[in-house]
């Protein structure tokens, strides 16, 4: 089902049951995937690679040039997963040679204007409010939330399951399971409501709560916090938990308290 007006290259692999909507743009290299539809005005560049039942809103442009005056036009891709909505005027760049590829996971949100930049990796169900603005390199945890109007600096990590104010300005790492929010932002408890809705335990729940007020709120710095946790715990540690300290430890920008 492709609209007269629509401009689709014979190069394109384009699955069964595809809707191609008005003025649409489709290059050489695409894939697109089983029952996705593009409602009108979408150009798909070349290196776009579009999952099954993906929705793409008017204006939104896949899989263009990453705006990084190193690239030179190298084949590099944008992926986006199953299920994803992509509203109105999302632009989602192709990776460069450092990664080869910029991602956004099945059944993600991404709202008007939401920019996701080269390289970047989006995870699975995340959701990205109007006019987020992800940098270069950028790393969202699945089940992540940022309010709109947020900026995210590159090579920043969103942690898994946490959720972001509107608004925010994002230079440092984001801790996973966490609401973060205020002016510094700052962090500012865990996110108990979203842990709930997507089952986890209170047990589970409450041991996030215990390894945060031992790593942020009892007078630590970051690594004397670590040793405090896991000397106190004698190894009897959650896989969430142990997620966070990972993701602590890995931390080359540093992580909001």
């Amino acid at each position: 089902m492709i609209h007269s007006s629509a401009v689709v290259s014979p190069n394109a692999t384009i699955g069964q049951g595809v809707s191609i909507g008005p003025f649409c743009v489709v290059e050489d290299d695409v894939v697109i995937g089983d029952r996705t539809r593009l409602l009108s005005h979408v150009v798909l560049g070349n290196g776009s690679r579009i999952g099954t039942d993906v929705v793409i809103h008017p204006s939104a442009v896949i899989g263009t040039a990453p705006q990084d005056l190193k690239f030179a036009n190298e084949p590099t891709l944008a992926i986006i997963g199953d299920r994803t909505v992509i509203r109105e005027c999302v632009t989602v760049n192709r990776g460069t040679t450092a990664s080869g590829k910029a991602s956004v996971g099945s059944d993600c949100l991404l709202m008007a204007y939401v920019h996701v930049a080269h390289d970047c990796v989006v995870g699975d169900h995340v959701i990205m409010a109007n006019a987020v603005q992800l940098g270069g390199h950028v790393e969202v945890g699945d089940w992540a939330i940022l309010g709109g109007h947020t900026g995210v600096h590159q090579f920043c990590r969103i942690g898994a399951h946490s959720m972001i104010g509107a608004c925010s300005r994002v230079v440092k790492d984001v801790p996973p399971f966490t609401l973060c929010g205020r002016e510094p932002l700052s962090v500012e408890g865990v996110n108990a409501v979203g842990l709930r809705r997507r089952g986890f335990s209170a047990d589970v729940i409450s041991s996030i709560d215990e390894f945060y007020h031992t790593l942020l709120r009892s007078g630590f710095n970051n690594s004397d916090g670590l040793r405090a946790y896991e000397g106190n715990m004698n190894g009897d540690i959650t896989a969430e938990v142990d997620y966070c300290i990972g993701f602590v430890r890995s931390s080359k920008r540093g992580i909001y308290r």
